[in-house]
């Protein structure tokens, strides 16, 4: 038996896996009772004519020796053979840890670098300032209520077990080339996410499924030796000739020091008290650039329909996409992080703080779509010191809270407002779906100009690319501040801090990942340096 890569295999949208095997044989020329297995690699939605939408399919291929051999001898499959994969060793370090390796964060990178860790035999120490999914959820949900004016500042939409992506759409998709990509998903199938993810095009878990994938992962790592301390903080290290030697541990109230041999920081660019103090201590840091915004809310039949045409109402099409791009002078200016059938999140983290995000469940079935409309900024536009983004985003979320009235409600404007530039009453027919609650005004007022003309300049490029996204009753809420960090922790080759060994600065906190993927990713790898160095535990 021999086994093909086969590319673009086209695959109706009724096809069952069955049907689509079978349709796949006939084509090939294979015999229906010859033995034959197809695994998909990759399926990828083509829309690009909308009366005739399909999926598109890269696919691996078993079959006979002979069947092989004609089928790549035919030019039009293109098909190329594949070879078994050769595992070599790793090459595990042979000194031993004078102290603990100590993991800092339970999102995506420091789940992942302390599950190749523990199931490795290293043991990790894994401190999260936050609390259990369970807990975390019940906190989150009394902010959203209403039932607190503020979040709770160490258990919210950006602190707690499984990070800020636990309250998102869940996506998957990276733009990173990387082989540890299959074995993130891999573990995540595992641990109770669709095994669709392995090969869709742009896979997604919705936030229902991703908390029993993060709560599980962490039990992963518990069962294999690790021990998680939750309401646990990193409030100060030592080194010796440069070298990470102990962490100090603040938990209950009291702090504690740890013995520690690698520190792998994977805090998340919410924990500004945390870089702060790393600032303080001279962790060698830069300021990067990154973007802000707001939330566009519009109908998800609207979307639909703009990207599926007479077809949009298909059950297997689901709720649909969309990724835009412009230019505002020399900025960019473009959509992300886009949540179909979604609402848009209070993500604060701190005191008189409005900050705004999106999420969706697995099944995306909400009514309205929304997505972050953001303008690149640069250092040139707040400043050289490494904290200059940190205090820039300060001032901008407390602009926003005090436009907003004060009390936790987010400003907001229609589309056709804002790009009036005037103060915009209630959405007459799109419900804005941030709790707990909205306030209509002139949404410029808490957005330094060129980002509002970023915006707008946008808005009206995307009303040509996706009809109806400038729809006059379009809702906007401000303000869209974390779409990465401001700032970039620097880290050699060895993945460890210029300024300090035994300090791997990791995820998007550090400034070095984009998503839950790639930060899950730049973990594995974090962990994979450290056992490089050292030996696994006795």
């Amino acid at each position: 038996m021999k086994t093909l890569y086969l590319q673009n295999l086209r695959r109706e949208l009724d096809a069952t896996d069955e049907s689509f095997a079978a349709s796949c044989c006939k084509k090939l020329g294979i015999e229906k009772d010859a033995p034959v297995r197809i695994r998909i690699v990759r399926q990828s939605l083509d829309a690009r004519k909308k009366n005739d939408i399909f999926y598109c399919v890269h696919a691996e291929l078993t079959v006979t020796d002979a069947a092989a051999k004609r089928i790549l001898k035919d030019p039009k499959w293109k098909a190329e053979l594949l070879k078994p994969a050769e595992d070599a060793p790793f090459p595990f370090g042979a000194k031993q840890a004078d102290g603990r390796i100590v993991v800092v964060g339970l999102g995506p990178a420091g789940l992942f670098a302390a599950l190749k860790l523990a199931e490795n035999g290293y043991r990790p120490l894994v401190i999260e300032r936050g609390r259990p999914i369970e807990e975390r959820i019940k906190d989150v949900e009394r902010y959203w209520s209403g039932g607190i004016r503020e979040p709770d500042p160490d258990s919210n939409v950006a602190f707690g077990e499984g990070g800020a992506g636990t309250f998102s759409d869940g996506k998957l998709t990276t733009r990173i080339r990387d082989p540890h990509i299959d074995g993130v998903l891999t573990e995540m199938i595992a641990c109770g996410a669709p095994e669709e993810i392995a090969y869709l095009a742009k896979p997604h878990i919705g936030t229902d499924r991703l908390r029993t994938v993060v709560g599980n992962l962490r039990r992963r790592i518990e069962a294999a030796g690790g021990e998680v301390r939750f309401s646990a903080k990193l409030c100060d290290f030592r080194t010796v000739d440069g070298l990470v030697t102990a962490v100090c541990v603040e938990q209950g109230g009291q702090r504690t020091w740890e013995p520690c041999a690698a520190l792998v920081l994977a805090i998340g660019h919410g924990a500004r008290d945390t870089a702060r103090m790393l600032f303080d201590r001279g962790v060698s840091m830069a300021p990067k650039a990154f973007a802000i915004g707001v939330r566009a809310e519009h109908p998800q039949s609207i979307i639909n329909e703009s990207q599926y045409g007479p077809m949009a109402n298909h059950p297997r099409l689901g709720a649909a996409e969309y990724r835009l791009t412009a230019r505002s002078g020399e900025r960019g200016v473009y959509t992300f992080c886009m949540c179909p059938g979604g609402q848009v999140v209070a993500s604060a983290s701190g005191r008189e703080q409005i900050v705004v995000n999106g999420m969706s469940n697995f099944a995306r079935d909400g009514k309205n779509a929304n997505a972050a409309v953001v303008v690149q900024i640069t250092p040139d536009d707040f400043g050289t010191h490494p904290m200059d983004g940190l205090r820039y985003l300060d001032k901008l979320e407390r602009d926003a809270f005090l436009l907003g009235g004060g009390d936790g409600t987010a400003p907001a404007s229609t589309v056709g407002a804002f790009l009036r530039g005037e103060a915009s009453g209630p959405s007459r027919s799109v419900a804005p779906t941030y709790r707990p609650g909205v306030r209509y005004t002139r949404l410029a007022d808490c957005l330094p100009d060129f980002v509002a003309k970023g915006i707008s300049d946008g808005l009206t490029a995307f009303g040509r690319q996706l009809k109806g996204y400038d729809m006059e009753d379009a809702v906007l809420t401000a303000v869209e501040s974390r779409t990465s960090s401001p700032l970039r922790i620097l880290r050699d080759e060895s993945m460890q801090s210029v300024s300090h060994r035994g300090l791997y600065p990791v995820g998007e906190g550090a400034g070095y990942a984009g998503g839950i993927v790639s930060a899950a990713v730049d973990g594995m790898k974090a962990a994979e340096a450290v056992m490089r160095i050292f030996a696994p535990l006795p």
